[in-house]
């Protein structure tokens, strides 16, 4: 059993594979995607796959030639390992989130989510700017994908858009940051006090 563990928790690399596996259970993915969406390189997450395979927590599968992995939903401690990743909250682990002032001119930067383990919300990021940068804004949102092990659904609007969104009290955006939420960036001026005022 020691020896499963250690396998397990044995490097970051690994970690980041349990994440990924655990957040998407029911997928099944080529170790070219794997290495890919976890920003990971091919040689080491090799042998981390195949150590995962060798303690039964994920399944390898061939089709057409190819090899697939998925989580094996039998593994002896699936369920604890499933209940830890749904109690974590995975925002202090990202070091990607303190890189979004860089993609252009932020006003506010608000996750929720997954990144809080909040999945009643229909968002995990708003993000509110002028210029910015669509590639940068890529880049930023894989490393944050590869950090959490899962897509992440977020909303990008320019300042205009978000405040008439918010003069016309749009359902959305008020359900978000009424709801919870972790602030990244806040630069608008009054925003907080605007939701204070509507939860009395």
């Amino acid at each position: 059993m020691s020896e499963i563990l250690e396998s397990l928790f044995g490097s970051k690399e690994r970690a980041r594979l349990l994440r990924f596996f655990l957040q998407n259970p029911e997928s099944h993915f080529e170790s070219a995607e794997i290495a890919r969406r976890n920003m990971l390189k091919g040689a080491k997450i090799r042998r981390e796959i195949e150590m995962l395979v060798r303690v039964k927590f994920i399944i390898k599968n061939t089709q057409k030639g190819k090899y697939y992995y998925r989580l094996n939903q039998d593994f002896d401690f699936y369920p604890e390992l499933k209940n830890l990743i749904a109690k974590s909250n995975t925002s202090p682990q990202c070091k990607s989130l303190e890189k979004i002032g860089n993609i252009g001119n932020v006003k506010l930067a608000v996750i929720s989510g997954v990144f809080i383990n909040y999945h009643k919300s229909k968002a995990d990021m708003i993000i509110v700017g002028d210029d910015i940068g669509k590639a940068k804004l890529k880049n930023l949102m894989s490393s944050l994908e590869a950090e959490i092990g899962k897509e992440i659904s977020f909303v990008l609007m320019t300042m205009d858009e978000f405040k008439y969104r918010l003069n016309m009290l749009d359902k959305f955006v008020l359900e978000f940051l009424e709801g919870p939420n972790e602030e990244v960036i806040n630069k608008i001026i009054g925003l907080k006090q605007f939701i204070a005022k509507r939860k009395l």
